[in-house]
């Protein structure tokens, strides 16, 4: 998070003219920190909205197939080994694209830029994983459930049982580009978020774990903290350094 706000803030001072941050469809409704901490980079982008010198904008993306920490080559290399080949949950669904949709999808969102949207590419139904992995078996010449067994490890802390693109499907937008929509998100307070930002990172470089689940839980992106809450001072967005103390 902080590694994003370092790039905004260098993008202002050396004069980008777009700047397209790449988000996951784990931004929404946040059960993890990583998806929470995903919200909150488009919520930093999202800020610069009143700079109409540059256009920032923000893309969702789903799993790429063949990306590093992709699902299939960890589903082949365990088919190699003779399985078992480890799925989380019988029902678990993820939105699948591919690289080259996941690179057009970043240069058309940079033409799109309009510092308003988020934009995410159309992908179709979500694929339940427990199926991509049978069909990974079949196509490797072997049968599911009798060559290669499939161990359903249970669903990791924070995970989901299927993921969405948006809050609300009454939000999603067409644009000049048909696979490609935008969401319209909701406006916020600027100066209130980065006020919090301020006091997450603090939390963050103190080493505070507990306080950052806190900090994160106290913006209202629909995440909740697994420790306890406690009343927190009022941010102070005057005391904020860099592009995001500007109001």
């Amino acid at each position: 998070m902080t590694g994003t706000r370092n790039l905004v803030e260098q993008s202002i001072a050396i004069g980008v003219s777009r700047f397209v941050q790449v988000s996951t469809d784990k931004a929404v409704n946040p059960t993890s920190v990583m998806g929470a901490s995903k919200r909150l980079c488009e919520m930093m982008v999202q800020s610069q909205s009143y700079r109409n010198r540059l256009l920032f904008c923000c893309v969702r993306f789903g799993n790429v197939l063949g990306s590093r920490g992709s699902v299939v080559p960890i589903f082949q290399e365990q088919i190699r080994r003779g399985g078992p080949v480890t799925v989380t949950h019988p029902e678990a669904e993820r939105f699948l694209m591919t690289i080259p949709e996941a690179v057009c999808l970043l240069i058309q969102a940079g033409v799109l830029a309009n510092n308003r949207d988020v934009f995410v590419l159309d992908m179709g139904a979500p694929v339940v994983i427990r199926k991509l992995a049978e069909d990974l078996i079949e196509l490797s010449g072997l049968s599911p459930h009798r060559d290669v067994h499939i161990e359903i490890t249970g669903l990791r802390r924070g995970a989901k049982l299927s993921e969405v693109l948006l809050e609300n499907p009454a939000e999603l937008l067409p644009t000049e580009i048909e696979r490609i929509k935008a969401i319209r998100t909701r406006a916020f307070d600027v100066a209130a978020f980065n006020g919090r930002l301020q006091m997450l990172e603090r939390a963050a470089w103190d080493g505070n774990t507990d306080d950052v689940y806190r900090q994160i839980a106290a913006v209202d992106i629909g995440y909740t903290s697994p420790v306890a809450p406690r009343p927190w001072p009022s941010p102070s967005p005057q005391n904020v350094s860099g592009c995001f103390g500007q109001p």
